[in-house]
């Protein structure tokens, strides 16, 4: 049985389908996925993402803990500041892909994938030399999103002014007590969706009473309930991985596009000598954004081939973009530059016919400036 979350039975009561994720049972959509979709892109929308992991990492040793951990340069963080980066296994593949927050000298949380947590605890307290204090709070954690172009004037009536000063992954800790009365509480300025948003950590007994304090704030603003079936189209056109699909422990940051993430001038961390050889060689295939050329929907696993029909690759997620109103998907492909260069043609294969489709550069949704 999968386990349910503390709005459970106010998703059903909005009339969400619920699904099977990640081991929780979780709204995949309540109206359409197409309306939520539009709705994030024109005005806003509200996710529940409580299954998400929370780690905390304390203690003196924390910072030299976490850089040894993951492939970016956690040294850059001041508190208040969020960044993106990668867990890596010895031979440089993906054990997750998470957000790091500096929450005070000597305190980080590690947000990780909802079915990546138990693993990723046991390999950090497996990769812990240095000694730092590691608590898994997933379970005493609630996260919202609100994402879309209004979601800062929505976050604004509940946070006031300081909520537009807020910079992209920067976030705010209201004292105790200040904000609804919340002992714990982290607003960042981060999301899945390439567009304006905003996330709120809470303890989790708190998560009805923000949600319901949000959706009211946004009532002017049309804000709906999002479901995980616009979540995906949302991110997909964004051009961000989703961990099982686009990333795994097989497939490394430079296959994947995420060698930004990856500082090899920073020092030793778990992963560094093989990604150096991988750097130095170049990978063998690599991420590409794939459009279809006509009618067709791409879906996972379908082979990706070139123009002479040799297969050349595979989809790792694909769908009909709400925005684009065509097939879109990401795909790994040999790392050829004429299979991997913007505009160039391929095929996809679906069942018996071969749909036509060029490389876009990606995102396939480009962020609003703001």
């Amino acid at each position: 049985m999968p386990r349910t979350l503390a709005l459970n039975e106010a998703h059903v009561a909005m009339g969400g389908r619920m699904v099977d994720f990640a081991g929780y049972s979780m709204p995949l959509q309540y109206t359409s996925i197409l309306d939520e979709h539009k709705a994030v892109r024109r005005a806003a929308g509200l996710f529940d993402v409580s299954h998400m992991g929370e780690i905390f990492a304390m203690g003196a040793e924390a910072e030299d803990f976490v850089q040894h951990l993951v492939t970016n340069d956690v040294s850059r963080l001041s508190i208040g500041k969020a960044m993106y980066t990668l867990m890596c296994n010895e031979a440089g593949g993906v054990i997750d892909d998470l957000l790091v927050y500096k929450v005070n000298h000597g305190a980080y949380m590690l947000v990780v994938n909802a079915s990546n947590t138990v693993k990723d605890f046991e390999w950090m307290q497996a990769n812990n030399p240095m000694g730092a204090d590691l608590y898994d709070v997933s379970d005493q954690m609630g996260l919202l999103a609100l994402q879309g172009p209004d979601s800062l004037e929505i976050g604004a009536k509940l946070l006031g002014e300081p909520v537009h000063q807020l910079q992209s992954f920067h976030f705010l800790r209201p004292a105790a007590g200040e904000f609804m009365g919340f002992n714990k509480v982290i607003v960042s300025r981060t999301g899945y969706t390439r567009e304006i948003g905003l996330e709120f950590y809470v303890e989790s007994e708190n998560t009805h009473a923000l949600w319901d304090a949000i959706m009211e704030a946004g009532s002017d603003y049309n804000l709906q309930p999002i479901g995980l079936g616009a979540r995906d189209t949302l991110r997909l056109e964004a051009g961000f991985c989703l961990y099982g699909n686009e990333l795994t422990e097989d497939i490394n940051p430079y296959e994947a596009g995420l060698g930004w993430t990856t500082k090899l001038q920073k020092g030793e961390f778990v992963g560094r000598e093989a990604l150096q050889d991988i750097k130095a060689n170049g990978p063998k295939r690599r991420l590409v954004g794939l459009v279809i050329d006509g009618r067709g929907i791409p879906r996972s696993d379908y082979t990706v081939v070139s123009e002479s029909g040799e297969s050349i690759g595979r989809v790792t997620s694909g769908s009909q973009s709400p925005t684009l109103n065509r097939g879109i998907a990401l795909a790994y492909v040999q790392n050829d530059p004429a299979f991997t260069t913007p505009g160039s043609k391929v095929g996809i294969r679906v069942r018996s016919r071969t749909l036509d489709a060029f490389v876009q550069k990606l995102p396939f949704h480009r962020k609003p400036k703001k």
